[in-house]
């Protein structure tokens, strides 16, 4: 790696082996000198011990960033807490005050990847790239033949469809949920029931709210003879994804494969999925994920190693980071 007169160094938060042999793909070398009046990179993977890792990265930054360093940029493949962030107050909250934590620390842009939601990047005062890796995985499923592309849900309906309409596939959508899916708490549908108002105006009277109803899993299309192919951007918890394959699996999928980003796969995920009628895990490597695999032979990993080294060339040249989003749509 050449360093200019305005050289740029690379580092490593070193949380775990996966970071580092990340960080060797990218950096090929290892630099150590002075930082002074350099732009740093930090590549930072996030392993199961999620504040550990965020703290790694706050005192690094803020330990260049009293060092004179230039610019400071981190590498976050997998931005933490991002699935939390939907409507919910509390995870808004969450991903504001990491904003802002990062950003007191030092940090002056943050390259990641596929944030589950996008609006993410509002929160930070500072410039954000939000690679994509849907080059990488299609190009890892383009070989098979009689695929057909299928969403677990509407929220990835988006994703599905550009997947198949550049792959010039099939579309399958899965309609309702599974039996004691990971949202029955968290959207309110277990609240106590509303009890008629007996408060306020004289003769008013609220009609009784109806509890949340959450039909059964159907599928809407054809997948029958075909290779079933379930994409997200976050696999953790199974459930949704292994009752999911059964569905596929009684309508005439012959092999079923599960496909996203960030493959968190918590919990007993390694076991379900290897009990379940899941073929194949794609996921990259964002995110270590080195003793799910040796439980569980059927997780495949793709190397996006390659796209954030060129983000990394680009952003210290001075070059435009269009060439990375070429042929990349709105809903990838």
């Amino acid at each position: 790696m050449n360093v200019a007169k305005s050289g740029y160094h690379v580092f490593c938060a070193n949380s775990t082996p996966a970071c580092t042999e990340l960080a060797k793909k990218i950096t090929e070398v290892e630099i150590k000198e002075s930082v002074r009046g350099q732009t740093i990179f930090i590549i930072q993977t996030i392993p199961r011990d999620v504040n550990t890792a965020i703290m790694e990265l706050l005192i690094m930054a803020y330990a260049l960033k009293t060092s004179c360093a230039k610019n400071i940029i981190g590498v976050i493949p997998y931005f933490p807490y991002s699935k939390q962030c939907k409507m919910r107050k509390r995870g808004s909250i969450v991903c504001k005050l990491l904003a802002s934590m990062l950003a007191k620390a030092g940090l002056t842009h943050i390259i990641t990847m596929d944030l589950h939601q996008k609006e993410i990047q509002g929160f930070f005062t500072f410039p954000v790239d939000n690679l994509r890796a849907s080059p990488f995985l299609l190009q890892y499923i383009q070989e098979e033949e009689h695929l057909c592309l299928s969403s677990l849900s509407c929220r990835c309906l988006f994703r599905a469809q550009s997947y198949a309409e550049r792959l010039r596939l099939g579309l399958a959508v899965m309609h309702g949920e599974a039996q004691c899916s990971e949202s029955d708490m968290a959207d309110g549908r277990h609240s106590p029931p509303c009890v008629r108002n007996t408060f306020g105006h004289p003769g008013l009277e609220l009609p009784l709210m109806m509890a949340k109803e959450k039909p059964p899993i159907t599928v809407v299309g054809d997948v029958g003879g075909r290779i079933a192919i379930i994409v997200d951007d976050i696999i953790d918890d199974v459930e949704d994804f292994v009752a999911t394959a059964e569905i596929l699996k009684e309508r005439g999928a012959y092999k079923i494969y599960v496909m996203a980003t960030h493959g968190l796969l918590s919990a007993d995920a390694p076991r379900l999925i290897e009990e379940s009628a899941i073929d194949e895990v794609v996921v990259t490597n964002t995110v270590p994920h080195e003793v799910q695999k040796l439980q569980c032979p059927k997780i495949k990993t793709v190397d996006v190693s390659m796209i954030l080294a060129e983000a990394i060339r680009r952003i210290h040249n001075g070059e435009s980071m269009a060439y990375l989003f070429r042929n990349i749509t709105v809903d990838d």
